[in-house]
Formats: structure tokens, sequence, C-alpha cells
């Protein structure tokens, strides 16, 4: 009889054990215990299961990169505050890739950086919409635009800003690496790149102190000094773009330069030029 007892007694245990091995194989539970593993521990003749906390510096880090990758540069402010969220139709794999600049070659990145520290105006690394009025100032201080086309100037630059970078905050900051990504978007958006460096004619126009419709070599040195470079660049570059070599460039040649600029990935063009000496990686 007690033998009989035993024996059932071992079954039970067995029956319960199995129960309670299909309970954790159930894949709702293993993911809420995704970090934790088991150890058996045996004293004597009797063994029980120990829970064990793995180690969780590879989650925390996948985390924190998550977070890097949902938040711009600028503070920790969300992206889809800073410009509009990309279409519902685009992939995620598309997505980064577009972000990160993978599909542009590392001449349109160096081209990039230049334009990012030029914008710099006070050069501290990042780029706020005080430094846009600081680099408009510059121009306007030029004396050669009127009321009329200062305004404008500066309303273009404004709208420029809150297009691609959004709101108008002492907090809202442009890193080199966020320009790099945020220049892609702008180059794969149709609508954006109609509408980028339309202040380009307002550039043109604040250099051109006579008026005629063409700057000269002269006054394309005064649009090298507002963007804090020397007349020896100005120079250089003056005797590149200006390629029929008639001493003159008009209004129509200095935007295509300046867009083709952004554009192109040829480094052939005469347009890497246009902003000044590359930066060196």
């Amino acid at each position: 009889m007690a033998l009989s007892l035993m024996r059932l007694g071992f079954r039970s245990a067995v029956l319960n054990l199995e129960r309670s091995a299909a309970v954790l194989s159930n894949t709702s539970v293993q993911k809420q215990m995704k970090l934790i593993h088991t150890k058996v521990i045996c004293n004597g003749n009797v063994c029980y299961i120990q829970t064990i906390q793995e180690p969780r510096d590879a989650e925390l880090a996948e985390y924190a990169g998550a977070l890097r990758r949902n938040y711009s540069k600028q503070h920790g402010r969300p992206e889809e505050n800073r410009r509009k969220k990309e279409s519902d139709s685009d992939s995620d794999s598309d997505f980064e890739t577009e972000r990160k600049g993978y599909d542009r070659s590392e001449f349109w990145r160096r081209k990039m950086r230049t334009v990012h520290n030029i914008l710099d105006v006070d050069k501290d690394g990042l780029i706020s919409f005080n430094d846009f009025l600081l680099f408009s100032e510059r121009f306007k201080s030029l004396g050669h635009l009127d009321d009329q086309q200062a305004k404008e100037f500066t309303d273009i630059i404004k709208l420029t800003w809150e297009e691609q970078w959004g709101a108008i905050d002492p907090y809202n900051f442009v890193t080199v690496e966020q320009y790099l990504e945020d220049m892609t978007h702008v180059l794969n958006d149709k609508t954006l790149k109609k509408r980028a460096h339309q202040w380009l004619p307002y550039l043109f126009k604040a250099v051109d102190k006579d008026k005629s419709g063409f700057i000269s070599v002269e006054e394309f040195k005064l649009f090298y000094q507002c963007l804090g470079l020397s007349n020896e660049h100005a120079a250089v570059a003056f005797a590149v773009i200006d390629t029929n070599m008639d001493g003159k460039v008009s209004l129509k040649e200095f935007v295509k330069l300046g867009k083709d600029f952004f554009v192109t990935e040829d480094e052939t063009r005469v347009s890497k030029m246009f902003w000044g000496p590359l930066i060196k990686v």
C-alpha cells in the first residue's frame, strides 16, 4: 500500500512538472522573461530552480541607440517637430538610408560640411536661427538691397529655417551630422528641393553694388567676405567659375552654380568652388 502511494505521489510530481514546463513554454511568458534565465541548484537529494538576471549592458546600449535614432541632435527634440514626417509609403529601410546619407558620396558630404561651417557664423559647431540672421545681416549691411528686398530676404531666411529645421527658439540647433541628414532629405523631396536656397538671388543682389545684373571679381570678393572667406580665395574661385572668361557672372549663372553645388556629386563641376575651399576630411 505504501509503495503504491509513493508511486502515485511521484507520478503526480512528474505531471505537475510537465504542466509547469508547458506554461513556461508559452510564447507570451517567454517574451516577458527574455532577460531571465534559470539555473538548477541541488542540495543533497533536493533540487530547485533559481532565476538569475542577465547582464543588461547590451540591451541598454541598444535602447540608447534607438533613442538617438528617434530623437534629433537638438537637445532631445523629437524629429517630427523639426521637419515633416516621411510619407507613410516610404519603407523603414529607405528612410534610414536617406537619413544617414548612405546614398551620397564623400565628396558631397565634404561640400555639405563646408556650407555648415559657413552658416555656423559664431563658430560654436552648431547652426542656429541666430546664425541665419547674422548671415543675412552681413549681406544686408553692404547697403545694396533696398528696403523691400531686405525685408523679403529676411522673410525667406526665416521660411527656409522653418521648412528645414522647424521651430525658431534658442534650443533648436543643427549639428554637422544633422545637416548632412537633412540636406539629403531635402534633395530627395521634390517640393523642398524646388524651394531650397531661394535666397540665392538676394545674395547676388546684395553684392551687385552697381546693379548691372552681373558681378565682377571685385563684387565676388564682397560675396566671399560675407561668407567669412578671403579675397585670395574669391579670386581663385571666380577664375574657375567664370568659364567663358568674360570677367562677369550673371544672376542666372550665380543661382545655377549655387544650386548645383548642393545637387551634384560630379567632382569635375566648377560649382564645387562656389562656397569656397572644401573642408578637408
